[in-house]
């Protein structure tokens, strides 16, 4: 009896397990898409605050007005005198639209783990959108709003569409491929196509061992000048390490993980005990909640001492 005792309580405990390990993946998948939705909307209020400071309204750049087919020379037309913005990190920076994939998103600043959790990020020692250079943009596509999850399915000649506080930019992507996660080439200015937009998220989906980028040229009407970029030739260049920690993430803190487990594992156990005692429904409803609640904060900072979110 005692043999089959064990062998039952082990199995059970193998069983918990499982359950709890296929909610953490949940809770990666979806729940952590909570958290970009409500800070998308913040996002979005801010980025209209700005806009409403500003006093401009933003000069369509997508080609020409009358019909014409329009030219893939990479120059802007003349704005009004709005000086370039200057975000700090996980601040609003654009809105970003993918008409095929259905991505609407808002930009920040910044590409380190906290910046992404809000939305797609654009790396600071790149350009503006809608400046001369090489403007890029990372996001996840597995978790966090997965953003660019379907970025896979842009196919050259997709229309990518930036607005920053400078203008509405519009650019068609002419290059989609896969790299190592260090490839930080991409980052780099192409000097055949001045005013470029590169966006870079995980490949394949669920995983983090390489990167998808595509590419994407300024499309703006003929005989214009070109907007002037805001990074300052001394400032350091993108890194192999920062381009594929951008996505990958660095491991948070594992303390305060450790103590949320334990103080998980003690509301489990004390609700085990009780429910056992006073088998009815109030009992399981009662500690139902304490621990719902002591697994969400376990899961929160288990997802962030892991070192990948793809």
């Amino acid at each position: 009896m005692r043999v089959r005792s064990l062998i039952s309580g082990i199995g059970k405990v193998l069983v918990t397990l499982g359950l709890l390990l296929l909610l953490f993946v949940i809770y990666q998948l979806w729940g952590t898409g909570i958290y970009t939705a409500r800070a998308q909307k913040q996002l979005e209020r801010d980025f209209q605050t700005q806009q409403d400071q500003a006093g401009v309204t933003p000069t369509t750049l997508g080609g020409p007005t009358d019909g014409s087919t329009p030219t893939t020379v990479p120059v802007v037309t003349t704005l009004p005198p709005v000086a370039a913005p200057d975000p700090a990190d996980g601040d609003v920076l654009a809105h970003l639209v993918i008409p095929k994939i259905g991505v609407d998103t808002y930009v920040v600043e910044g590409t380190n783990d906290g910046d992404l959790r809000k939305g797609p990020g654009h790396y600071a020692a790149t350009p503006l959108p809608g400046q001369v250079g090489n403007s890029s943009i990372a996001g996840h596509r597995t978790t966090y709003g997965a953003p660019f999850g379907e970025l896979d399915s842009v196919e050259v000649g997709d229309v990518i569409q930036v607005t920053t506080l400078q203008g509405n930019f519009e650019y068609r992507v002419y290059d989609k491929f896969v790299v190592s996660p260090n490839a930080s080439e991409v980052l780099e200015p192409d000097p055949t196509k001045p005013a470029i937009l590169t966006l870079t998220t995980c490949h394949p989906r669920y995983s983090a061992a390489e990167r998808l980028i595509v590419k994407g040229e300024l499309v703006v009407p003929t005989g214009a000048q070109p907007l002037a970029s805001s990074v300052d030739p001394g400032d350091p260049e993108v890194t192999s390490a920062e381009l594929a920690d951008s996505l990958s993430g660095n491991s948070g803190p594992i303390l305060p993980t450790v103590i949320a487990g334990i103080v998980l594992v003690i509301v489990g156990g004390l609700w085990w005990l009780l429910f056992h005692r006073h088998p009815r429904w109030t009992t399981w409803f009662i500690g139902v909640i304490p621990f719902a609640i002591a697994l969400a904060a376990f899961y929160y900072l288990l997802e962030r001492a892991l070192p990948a979110n793809y």
